[in-house]
């Protein structure tokens, strides 16, 4: 299915009788091709997997590919603000792209309702009151990370990440949380393919231990690459790293590894437990984090939608405040900073059969809050 530039609906019915004057039309812009098409895919498909379920036909959503180009991503937005009329945005998958194009649409007076992206700028003092974001911000399961290490005893860690918002927002985290000192400290290219000098210089370095935050085809050439080298040093990282999209490609490189995340297929909750069955037989593969945040995404203005009316924006903006929905992370609230407040996990990635996954070995974090939320006032 060609999905470059696609309008879908809740359901059939609504399209063959058009959109109501009181229906909801969001404008998801997220990355669908080249390096990284696997997350938006999968925040795509969680999105709409909940839009299906609901079967209300008040709400449109139409989807364009971003290319992860941040000035693509910002003529999609001008044309679904000022073509389209949506009145929510989603989708943005990497934080340089959030940041293009967030700011503007706020200031239009556009909710934006962030899927994974969760840039520090728009945590804190630079916080809207539109601007929500459903997954996390960008510090916290880097935060957890470096909370793991701690009761790993490791003393000596050395990190690398790549050199854009998210990735500099993941070292600054792990080091917030992680008490040892540091054997190294890189940023890397973003879209980087060979990191047989970075490899090189972890093995000089005396390291007990790495942290590294690589996401999409990023994760999965790195792994590789180190795997192949030799370099007997344990790695801990973040769910981005060993999802399930990624770790198939992966493979018996990543086995044992720990990862921290807000979220598992494992989390013993009803709707978790749906949301992972229903996904998998609807697309056949199991669920990664990304696809359990789109799905959170849509459940939450879902919920919003039975409250309140869209042209209500104070009553939406409490609608949506109240996060009044099953959410597949269990009980799920957002701080003052309209981002959330929730426990990260411990994982360990495992082989089920043919499949690499992961399963949640413990809890780094509870009740964890970002550290932005005192500098937001709205």
């Amino acid at each position: 299915m060609k999905l470059k530039s696609l309008v879908l609906a809740a359901c059939i019915a609504g399209l063959a009788g058009g959109a109501s004057a009181d229906t909801v039309k969001v404008g998801m812009i997220t990355t669908l091709s080249g390096g990284g098409a696997g997350l938006g895919i999968d925040v795509r498909d969680g999105f709409m997997l909940a839009v299906k379920q609901a079967g209300n036909d008040k709400l449109e959503v139409i989807i364009e590919d971003d290319q992860r180009k941040p000035d693509i991503a910002v003529q999609l937005a001008d044309k679904m603000i000022q073509s389209e009329k949506v009145d929510v945005m989603t989708g943005i998958i990497w934080s340089n792209l959030a940041m293009a194009v967030i700011p503007g649409a706020v200031a239009q007076g556009k909710f934006y309702l962030s899927p994974n992206a969760g840039p520090s700028a728009l945590a804190g003092r630079g916080c809207n009151p539109l601007y929500f974001n459903v997954a996390w911000q960008n510090d916290n399961l880097h935060e957890g990370a470096g909370a793991y290490s701690n009761s790993a005893g490791y003393k000596n860690s050395f990190i690398l990440a790549p050199n854009y918002p998210a990735g500099q927002d993941a070292l600054t985290g792990y080091k917030r949380q992680y008490k040892g000192e540091l054997a190294g400290e890189l940023l890397t290219d973003l879209g980087q393919t060979d990191y047989a000098s970075e490899i090189a210089q972890i093995r000089a370095s005396g390291a007990d231990s790495v942290f590294f935050f690589l996401p999409g085809g990023m994760g999965i050439s790195f792994l590789k690459q180190y795997a192949d080298s030799g370099v007997d040093i344990p790695v801990v990282g973040p769910a981005f790293s060993f999802d399930q999209g990624i770790l198939q490609a992966v493979g018996d490189a990543a086995l044992g590894v720990v990862n921290t995340s807000q979220w598992g297929k494992d989390l013993d909750n009803d709707a978790n437990k749906a949301f992972v069955e229903s996904f998998q037989a609807e697309f056949g593969r199991l669920p990664s984090l990304y696809a359990s945040q789109g799905f959170d995404t849509a459940n939450l203005l879902l919920s919003a939608m039975g409250k309140a009316d869209i042209s209500d924006v104070a009553a939406f903006q409490a609608a949506l405040e109240e996060a009044d929905f099953a959410s597949t992370r269990g009980d799920f609230k957002f701080n003052t900073n309209h981002h959330p407040v929730q426990d990260i996990y411990v994982r360990e990635v495992i082989k089920e059969g043919d499949v690499y996954t992961n399963k949640i070995i413990g809890t780094a974090l509870e009740d964890h809050a970002d550290v932005y939320a005192s500098e937001c006032k709205m």
